[in-house]
């Protein structure tokens, strides 16, 4: 599979989505997702953390940089120019699926499924 014709799983869009803004540590990251979802999706440190280190394989991640707090590394993450074009792909797909479920919606009126 082409990384061209590939789509992206809910957590790995909102973690592109969450650095669109610029670069972010991993629990900026789960709260950004978070609020972009209004709670609804909850992205687990582990499956964060193993959605980041595929997509900085893919290169669609890079580390921006490294900080030391309270003792600890803390890593920040950035959108590669390839990763927003990823992400760029994949709102469109979904935008154009969601326009055939609501287009069809729009002409059966409010008639039950």
């Amino acid at each position: 599979m082409t990384r061209q014709s590939q789509t992206l799983t809910e957590p790995q869009y909102f973690i592109l989505a969450a650095l669109l803004d610029g670069p972010l540590h991993g629990y900026g990251i789960i709260k950004a997702a978070g609020q972009a979802t209004e709670g609804r999706l909850r992205i687990a440190v582990g499956t964060l953390y193993g959605a980041l280190e595929r997509m900085e394989r893919a290169g669609l991640v890079a580390t921006d940089r490294e900080e030391i707090v309270d003792g600890r590394a803390r890593r920040y993450y950035r959108l590669t120019d390839e990763g927003g074009e990823m992400l760029g792909r994949e709102a469109l797909r979904m935008q154009q699926a969601a326009a055939v479920v609501i287009g069809r919606s729009r002409n059966a009126g409010a008639a039950p499924a």
